[in-house]
């Protein structure tokens, strides 16, 4: 059957070394719009995130794998309109997505760093709260347990990932309405590819630590969830 096996060896085109560059910027952009439809951070804010912040004067907050910082900037945005103070650090591996948000939302109040998790928690950083955006689709069983353990240690407080259910649905209306409003970027083929690339939650349910939850939300998401 169509998805009936994820296929995690596929790769997307923006994560191509030789990929289109003005593409690639573009799909930065653009995941801002996409996010707002499908990704619900700002449910995930009110009540994952929000809470936490009234109960402390200040709270630190790592967003790993941030990409072009849509969700970052976001969050700093309700944050501080609710009138919390929160130090934001956005860490990616990638040369590329590092340099366009330094460049690019240079009015922030947000540590924009080149580093992976495990050279965070290698240099001893500990943070709130830790938060990830379609991340788990891109590894490994092995490389999502490593990842795991490490946010684990990284937090004091609690750790979100938000992420695809893989599902024949889904990928049929985003295969359909992606092409209607986002062009000249990778939004459109790279999100299919991710979509198969994704778990379904009775497999991500396989590979996590008893202490960690996962659970569906809409339209075709993945919320896991460890707490302190």
């Amino acid at each position: 059957m169509f998805l009936a096996e994820r296929e995690p060896g596929l790769i997307e085109e923006m994560d191509k070394e030789d990929c289109d560059l003005q593409k690639l910027h573009n799909t930065y952009r653009q995941f801002r719009y996409i996010n707002r439809l499908i990704s619900k951070w700002r449910q995930l804010y009110k009540n994952e995130i929000r809470p936490i912040l009234a109960k402390q004067t200040s709270t630190t907050l790592l967003d790993i794998g941030s990409g072009g910082g849509d969700i970052t900037c976001s969050i700093e945005n309700w944050a501080q309109k609710d009138g919390y103070n929160l130090k934001i650090t956005a860490a990616d591996p990638d040369d590329r997505a590092f340099h366009y948000c330094r460049e690019n939302h240079t009015d922030r109040d947000i540590e924009w760093v080149k580093s992976t998790s495990t050279e965070l928690l290698a240099n001893g950083s500990k943070f709130d709260i830790v938060i990830s955006n379609h991340l788990l689709h891109h590894l490994t069983d092995d490389e999502i347990q490593n990842l795991l353990s490490e946010c684990e240690q990284l937090t004091t407080q609690k750790v979100v990932f938000n992420d695809i259910e893989r599902n024949a649905i889904g990928y049929f209306f985003f295969n359909v309405l992606s092409r209607l409003f986002f062009r000249n970027s990778f939004i459109t083929k790279d999100g299919l590819t991710s979509i198969r690339r994704s778990f379904r939650k009775s497999e991500l349910e396989k590979i996590i630590p008893d202490n960690w939850v996962v659970r569906r939300s809409f339209p075709f998401r993945l919320i896991l969830i460890h707490e302190k």
